[in-house]
């Protein structure tokens, strides 16, 4: 068997540059990779890039990327025209998880590439047959959905789309190997299968909350101590993001039935404004 590393895309895209863009551009680029990432404004670009960086920058003093900032530096760069995508080898699309918004993103970004760069969708739990639906070379696009955060996660879990040529798999399943994540591979269905079994638990330890059960420390302390999860499901969602979670339950709950209907509560703390770590208040109060 070979031990060569497998090959990293020479060039590779991100459309938006929030948390999880950010991420995605960081972990392609301690690969070696050419990245660009493309936002919407010359100020959410310019926010980006710092993003970029200063994470990269994180890496480097713990030791874990091996080049100076300003090497990374030259690889890196921000905009805001899709055109910047035309040379990519694989471009991901990293919008908020708005299936109106991801329609509008991809259809955008497949205007600009060429006929053999891979298109590929963020999402944690859209259809990836229905985006495909709307492009004009499905068998060129598919999931490939990170994890937050993505520098210290170890999963990307790749979605097969219908039209997602086999070829195409391989291929993915290489790119993520090359920067040093474990791919799983899973078939298009709603939520996948890490977005479904996490909001299940998720889902109902708010539940529980919301009854009185128990606190919201001693929740999660259940899942960490009792079942050895890195993090419990409440703390978790207020890391991903309560108006986040509850997009993704509305979809689930439209596809799947009742079992991932959000509860009140859930709806309640969005509606307020607490949307756990970003906005400083979720289930746990965060520091800004």
């Amino acid at each position: 068997m070979s031990t060569t590393p497998p090959a990293a895309p020479a060039h590779v895209g991100v459309l938006g540059g929030g948390r999880m863009g950010a991420g995605i551009a960081h972990a392609f680029l301690l690969a070696g990779c050419e990245v660009v990432v493309i936002e919407r404004d010359d100020d959410a670009a310019a926010a980006a890039a710092a993003r970029v960086l200063a994470s990269v920058d994180s890496s480097i003093a713990r030791g874990t990327a091996t080049e100076s900032l300003d090497s990374y530096r030259t690889r890196f760069s921000t905009g805001i025209d899709a055109a910047q995508f035309a040379s990519c080898d694989l471009v991901i699309e990293a919008v908020p998880e708005d299936l109106g918004l991801k329609i509008e993103a991809l259809t955008r970004v497949e205007a600009q590439i060429g006929p053999e760069t891979v298109l590929a969708s963020n999402t944690s739990s859209i259809s990836i047959d229905e985006l495909a639906a709307v492009l004009e070379r499905p068998a060129r696009f598919l999931g490939m959905h990170f994890f937050n955060p993505v520098p210290a996660s170890t999963m990307v879990e790749i979605v097969r789309g219908a039209a997602t040529a086999p070829v195409l798999m391989e291929s993915a399943r290489a790119w993520v190997e090359s920067i040093g994540k474990t791919p799983i591979v899973v078939a298009d269905a709603p939520g996948f299968a890490s977005s479904r079994l996490g909001v299940a638990i998720g889902l109902e330890a708010i539940r529980m909350l919301e009854e009185g059960v128990a606190s919201a420390e001693d929740i999660d302390a259940a899942m960490t101590l009792g079942y050895k999860h890195p993090i419990g499901p409440l703390r978790l969602t207020d890391i991903v993001g309560l108006d986040v979670r509850l997009g993704i339950a509305e979809y689930l709950a439209a596809h799947l039935g009742e079992r991932f209907e959000p509860p009140a509560l859930l709806r309640q703390l969005v509606a307020e404004g607490h949307l756990g770590r970003k906005s400083g208040r979720g289930f746990y109060e965060w520091d800004a």
